[in-house]
């Protein structure tokens, strides 16, 4: 007979993987694309003469999102833990792509604002929700790959906005790039065929039998789980919410949040500021924006290989690494090189900055027990949205200073060090002790 300490891990089948996997991409390509937009439509709309935008109005219009993606992230990814995960990232890709067309159709910057504030309510609380859901249909060893996976649709959904502006604005104008982010509304059944409900959320509410049920209709072998002692339902959101906080999670939400923060410095500063801080530095207006597209791009790509380098040797040495070359990337761009040479160095600023956010988000999912992934990474990118705030706002600070372009990447490049050192200092993941089945010896999902 086998040893009683023997555990069998109830196994996922990888078409399920495959199919919540490309739904949640298809809903982060879908935020990508509306949170790029307006970026791309940006030197248009100063141009509206209809509307007749100040550089600080222009500015204004941006943080509109940003303030809706902090409190989106804040409530919806807990209402996720309450009423369901699958619901919820419905409810957010709803959210934000009709909204787009209200944007679209704005009379007035006031309406196109008040438009991108409620979109971004929803753009906040598609991410914790997908990094909920990818986590649990993953297998423990693949998690932060396929986290990388999905969250490439981000990166990609932005350089999808640049294309379409290059292709529409000339002939169209800003509003029909801005309505095409709507387009993602006409395949939400699709989405919702593909995407199961959560396990983890069904056992937290004491539902057995549905959980055991929609196993069953996946094929998840070994599954086996058994109710909490005190099901989700019973539980209010402020005791979940206070978990984070006591002694056994407190230091470890203090440098996820510290982190975090300076990771959305980093991308929202340098994907706002970029083209601009690179003509001060000399180039003209087409390199500049290739830098741009050079750091979209290779943060995508560098998502799936951070993604893969995590789950081989752990996600807190591959996070701290790669802080820390990004930062180093950030800094030799103040130096005189070759369009090239820069342009690795713009890649390594990418990777650094938007491919270890995204895992680091990942690892703030797998960290919590599965009852708070939802609320415990909602409420960490909720915080770092003052960051991505910040980081534009900080951006134009230094150009209205008057100081010299380097100071830019001086500044940048001390973010990049601090989020390194705040993710050096999480502690060691909590190990939850399994409970075994006397009789089957398999592990029961109590978490």
């Amino acid at each position: 007979m086998a040893s009683s300490t023997a555990v069998t891990e109830w196994n996922i089948p990888k078409r399920t993987t495959g199919m919540v996997l490309f739904a949640c991409w298809l809903a982060i390509l879908a935020e990508g694309y509306d949170v790029g937009v307006l970026g791309a439509v940006l030197p248009a709309l100063a141009e509206y003469k209809e509307w007749s935008l100040s550089p600080m109005e222009l500015g204004g219009l941006g943080a509109y999102a940003l303030v809706g993606m902090l409190l989106g992230a804040l409530f919806i990814g807990t209402l996720s833990d309450i009423i369901g995960r699958k619901r919820m990232i419905l409810l957010s890709m709803a959210i934000f792509t009709v909204t787009q067309a209200g944007a679209a159709m704005a009379p007035t910057p006031e309406l196109f604002g008040l438009f991108r504030f409620l979109g971004g309510l929803g753009m906040g609380g598609i991410i914790p929700v997908a990094a909920a859901m990818t986590i649990e249909y993953s297998a423990p060893k693949k998690r932060s790959l396929n986290y990388g996976i999905m969250y490439s649709g981000y990166s990609l959904g932005i350089v999808a906005a640049a294309l379409v502006a290059m292709a529409l604005l000339p002939v169209l104008g800003w509003r029909w790039v801005v309505a095409v982010g709507s387009l993602p509304v006409l395949i939400l059944p699709v989405i919702a065929w593909m995407l199961p409900e959560s396990l983890e959320y069904l056992v937290s509410k004491g539902r057995i039998k549905e959980a055991k049920a929609l196993a069953a209709k996946l094929n998840v072998r070994n599954y086996q789980p058994v109710a909490p002692a005190k099901p989700a339902s019973t539980i209010p959101w402020r005791e979940v919410v206070s978990s984070m906080f006591s002694g056994k999670y407190l230091r470890s939400t203090i440098f996820f949040w510290i982190s975090l923060f300076c990771g959305m410095v980093l991308v929202y500063g340098l994907n706002t500021w970029l083209p601009q801080i690179m003509r001060g530095a000399g180039y003209d207006l087409g390199s500049s924006l290739t830098f741009l597209l050079v750091f979209s791009l290779a943060s995508a790509a560098g998502g799936l290989a951070l993604g893969f380098l995590a789950d081989k040797y752990g996600q807190k040495p591959i996070l701290v690494l790669f802080y820390l070359l990004g930062a180093g990337g950030i800094l030799l761009l103040m130096f005189p090189n070759t369009m090239f040479i820069n342009l690795c160095f713009v890649a390594f600023a990418g990777i650094g900055s938007i491919s270890t956010s995204l895992v680091l988000t990942g690892y703030i999912a797998d960290y919590y027990p599965a009852t708070q992934r939802g609320t415990a990474t909602g409420w960490a990118l909720s915080f770092a949205r003052i960051g991505a705030i910040s980081g534009p706002i900080i951006g134009g600070w230094i150009a209205a200073t008057g100081v010299s372009f380097e100071f830019n990447f001086i500044f940048f490049a001390i973010v990049g060090v601090v989020a390194a050192i705040a993710v050096a200092l999480i502690p060691p993941r909590i190990k939850h002790t399994p409970v075994v089945d006397p009789v089957t010896e398999r592990e029961l999902v109590t978490d």
